[in-house]
């Protein structure tokens, strides 16, 4: 039987690396097989998960000899980690593998948005001109509000920096020594939504931050400011959103995550008719490079686990 299970897609080299020296299934689709899942992890000791993979109480127990999870990300919502600490299992996210990936994201996003002329091929091909209507604003001058000062966020205030932003950002979770501080200015909650032209979210999903973003602080923004949530899925009320944006009481908007991935129709109605948003199926920390980095580290802390246990 495999000591590894890998259910979402990985670098296909560090997935080389892995079977090389231990058994291991590779089906990037296993997700979306949840019997035949928790039917793999009968004898597996290391389980392999992106996002999308619950690992909470049932599938646990059915993988009794579980030592460890790998996150293929920084993330970790869709893992339980009370159940994982209770069956004492460790559980890798792949910190900092990831950050400039999704770092780039939100400066793109950011100056697409405020830009505005970047969605008008159509038009042009046409035979439209609508070069009035697609007059927008610059990122230099304008100030970048960051909910969330970690790892990621510090890596977009560097890059705001240098398009001449001034930076912005609220973490009370953050000392107010910390050095990290020399890269933004801390404001409150109400100040960087009242302040910023571009709010961007990173934060992770907690009760206290599940629809941070809803009618009040959307409410308190600029009407000409955007918003971008390359975080957590729930942490923005998407009703509240798309009205917002409707009704031009927002500029415009990127979402990356989602409280239901994938979307449902259901839950992807309330999106239909708005030019003025970006959505991308939690892709932002993805690129060809974030997965080698991504998947090299986690395949590095299985086989230095499994080496160990060996010895």
């Amino acid at each position: 039987m495999s000591r590894i299970v890998i259910t979402e897609f990985m670098d296909e080299a560090a997935v080389a690396r892995m079977s090389a020296r231990h058994e291991t299934v590779y089906a990037p689709d296993l997700v979306d097989r949840r019997t035949e899942l928790m039917q793999s992890l009968g004898q597996a000791e290391i389980l392999v998960v992106r996002n999308r993979t619950r690992v909470d109480d049932e599938l646990l127990q059915a993988g009794p000899n579980l030592r460890a999870v790998g996150r293929l990300g920084v993330g970790l919502d869709n893992i339980d980690l009370e159940a994982c600490r209770m069956r004492g299992i460790q559980v890798w996210p792949a910190t900092g593998a990831n950050d400039q990936a999704v770092a780039e994201y939100v400066i793109t996003a950011a100056m697409i948005l405020r830009r505005r002329a970047y969605g008008a091929s159509d038009q042009v091909v046409a035979g439209s001109w609508p070069r009035q209507h697609l007059i927008g604003g610059e990122t230099a001058g304008q100030v970048m509000g960051l909910l969330g000062f970690g790892a990621i966020a510090r890596e977009v205030a560097r890059r705001a920096r240098a398009l001449g932003m001034a930076v912005i950002a609220h973490d009370p979770h953050l000392a107010p020594d910390d050095p990290a501080w020399a890269e933004a200015s801390s404001v409150a909650f109400e100040d960087l939504l009242s302040q910023a032209d571009v709010v961007s979210l990173h934060v992770p999903l907690t009760p206290q931050t599940r629809h941070i973003i809803g009618n009040s602080a959307l409410a308190q923004m600029k009407p000409d400011a955007v918003l971008i949530n390359a975080a957590r899925g729930g942490v923005v009320d998407e009703s509240a959103l798309a009205t917002a944006l409707k009704e031009g009481r927002l500029a415009g908007a990127a979402l990356d995550v989602f409280e239901v991935e994938p979307l449902t129709a259901e839950a992807a109605a309330i999106f239909q008719g708005l030019p003025n948003l970006i959505m991308t199926p939690h892709i932002a920390g993805v690129t060809v490079e974030s997965n080698t980095r991504v998947s090299t580290l986690i395949a590095g802390k299985v086989l230095d686990y499994l080496a160990e246990g060996a010895a």
